[in-house]
């Protein structure tokens, strides 16, 4: 392939993502076609599966973007003295606030599924990884004793307790929380998930 065509190339790519990032922003996942996104990047449909072997394989990089825009706004809330609990809060509300203002995007990290047989690609999976090393560093300094799978395993807890009050609650299931309650009530998980954690035995292990 000649520098041009690859230039060519890549312009396109550029093109595409943001094309499927404007439609999931508009509409969500669900419904998404490659026709149309072909049609919002001024390409022919055939000039999509140059760049990406499927649907899937654009999905991919579109949520590859968000992950990048919600590191940066995760790692914008630390709060310079690092303390278990400010960190859990701010992180919380930190990826509220992601979620609310980018809900189609962020619920798009989630909802999608490869077809049955084909693996994430493990550079995807591995962009993912962020989610629970902010959540494992201060986790390490509070357990100092304990193992780096017990930390990453506590880790899990803490951000599927958190995801999992927000994404029941933006789904509007009738266990969830209100709109108008849900910063409060995520504030609240934030701090008993680390003053819980703060009088745990440090050295305690999680799994035997």
């Amino acid at each position: 392939m000649t520098e041009k065509r690859r230039e060519k190339k890549e312009e396109l790519k550029t093109r595409l993502i943001a094309a499927g990032t404007e439609l999931i922003q508009e509409q969500g996942l669900k419904g998404l076609r490659a026709r149309d996104i072909a049609e919002r990047a001024g390409s022919a449909l055939g000039g999509l599966y140059t760049v990406f072997d499927d649907l899937d394989g654009l999905v991919l990089h579109v949520n590859s973007r968000t992950l990048k825009r919600l590191e940066t706004a995760l790692n914008a809330s630390l709060p310079p003295a690092g303390g278990l609990e400010e960190t859990f809060l701010n992180l919380s509300l930190a990826y509220l606030n992601f979620a609310l203002a980018e809900r189609n995007l962020w619920s798009a990290l989630f909802e999608h599924r490869m077809p049955d047989g084909v693996a994430v690609p493990e550079w995807h999976l591995a962009e993912h990884a962020f989610l629970i090393g902010l959540i494992a560093a201060p986790l390490a300094r509070q357990m100092p004793d304990a193992s780096a799978d017990d930390i990453a395993i506590r880790a899990r807890t803490v951000f599927s307790a958190v995801h999992g009050v927000i994404a029941i609650s933006l789904e509007g299931r009738f266990v969830g929380i209100t709109l108008a309650l849900l910063e409060r009530e995520v504030a609240a998980l934030a701090r008993l998930l680390a003053t819980g954690l703060q009088k745990e035995l440090p050295s305690r292990p999680l799994v035997s």
